[in-house]
């Protein structure tokens, strides 16, 4: 196997009291921001509705933008800019939907803003009720699976880990979505497939680690706790490091030139990626750590 690091030799286990610091200030900013939110900030695909995409040259500010759609008759309208400055996302709500709505503001917005190139992109149309079904099953699918991967950490290892593993996920998963919510991204398909995709990342590079931790616990079985878990961390650090490092250049680069439609995508993976890694040493690890020394404890007294 390609190595990249060797003979590392870092007490991972003796800074998880800092780690476990860092994970709390990051899940508690993410509980800020999705109550601050509202919630999650959903988008047309749950809450039904349209969305378009268009694009104004030269590039308007977005209060004139938001004139224009107000007075083509959209006034309960969300209106978005891109990070291209000619791009605007336009969003109505399903009672506020009409026939043909993005001819409607395209025409307003070429009459309100003269001298301008008008440019239709793309155009989103959910109805209500699959909407609300859409973020049911999204929600479903996300619980489910965490709890198949709880059933399967727990049966091939220990339950010890499989909390460790669990716990990882929930934490990824949420401050994934926290991340969304503070960047005032919306909660799409495509992102729920991002939290998803996240969390098979994550309990794949979890798995590598328990795997290695199950070996040396039965080939250093005198060694302290402790110890067994720097080793196993050490010896897989090379291959969580080079897959981390794949994924997030992977991801990097839809990032950049993927286009608006995967951008949200892409940035949760980025994310997620980022804490996954981290996640897989000192949340997962750490927590089977110290679930194994309380029960040691416990077993003296």
């Amino acid at each position: 196997m390609l190595q990249i690091l060797h003979n590392i030799n870092v007490d991972w286990m003796g800074k998880r009291a800092i780690a476990y610091t860092i994970s709390g200030i990051a899940v508690l900013i993410s509980i800020v921001s999705l109550v601050m939110h509202g919630g999650p900030r959903y988008g047309v695909d749950f809450t039904g509705g349209t969305l378009i995409e268009v694009s104004v040259t030269p590039a308007p500010h977005i209060d004139a933008v938001r004139k224009a759609v107000e007075a083509a008759g959209f006034r309960g309208a969300e209106i978005q800019g891109l990070e291209r400055p000619e791009l605007f996302l336009i969003r109505f709500g399903t009672d506020e939907t009409r026939k043909n709505p993005e001819t409607i503001v395209k025409d307003g917005l070429a009459s309100s803003i003269p001298a301008s190139k008008v440019e239709l992109r793309r155009k989103e149309s959910v109805g209500p009720r699959v909407g609300s079904e859409l973020r049911g099953a999204a929600i479903k699918a996300v619980f489910l699976a965490m709890g198949l991967i709880l059933i399967y950490v727990a049966v091939r290892y220990d339950w010890r880990y499989s909390m460790g593993a669990v716990v990882a996920l929930f934490h990824d998963v949420f401050i994934s979505l926290g991340a969304v919510s503070l960047t005032n991204r919306e909660v799409t398909l495509t992102v729920v497939a991002a939290l998803l995709t996240i969390a098979g990342f994550s309990i794949n590079d979890t798995i590598v680690v328990f795997d290695r931790i199950r070996e040396r616990k039965q080939s250093l079985r005198k060694e302290p706790p402790t110890k067994v878990m720097n080793i196993a961390v050490n010896e897989t650090l090379s291959r969580t490091v080079i897959t981390s490092l794949t994924v997030a250049l992977t991801v990097v680069a839809l990032f950049l030139f993927g286009g608006d439609v995967i951008h949200d995508f892409s940035f949760t993976m980025l994310v997620g990626v980022v804490f996954g890694t981290y996640s897989s040493v000192y949340v997962a690890s750490a927590l089977a750590l110290d679930t194994q020394l309380w029960l040691e404890r416990q077993g003296k007294k």
